[in-house]
């Protein structure tokens, strides 16, 4: 398992731990922490009809949501959420910060192929 890990889009424990997986598996770069958070906006808002919990529809948390990874990615740390929808399946949503991560220096933003 641990050598299919860089090449699976599984997500990792560390959330920085995203930055060796291809560049294929990344869905868009920002420059802005508010670019960023909009795009995680958007996918929960075409998720949101399958979240498995009436309560993880409310518009306010979503936008709480948003508003919070805004601020996490603007003080350099990545965000992470994750939601079970309509049985059997999970969305699992990250963005991460490099050049250089905070929690992992050493990793490098993924290069295009």
């Amino acid at each position: 398992m641990a050598a299919a890990f860089p090449t699976s889009d599984l997500p990792p424990l560390e959330t920085a731990y995203w930055l060796v997986k291809p560049h294929a598996l990344v869905r868009g770069t920002w420059d802005e922490a508010k670019d960023a958070a909009e795009w995680l906006g958007e996918r929960l808002a075409e998720f949101v009809p399958r979240f498995g919990s009436e309560v993880r529809r409310d518009a306010g948390q979503l936008d709480r949501h948003v508003t919070c990874a805004a601020e996490r990615l603007r003080s350099g740390a990545d965000v992470t959420l994750g939601f079970y929808l309509e049985r059997p399946s999970y969305l699992s949503l990250s963005l991460v910060t490099c050049s250089p991560n905070r929690d992992q220096p050493g990793l490098q933003c993924p290069l295009p192929s």
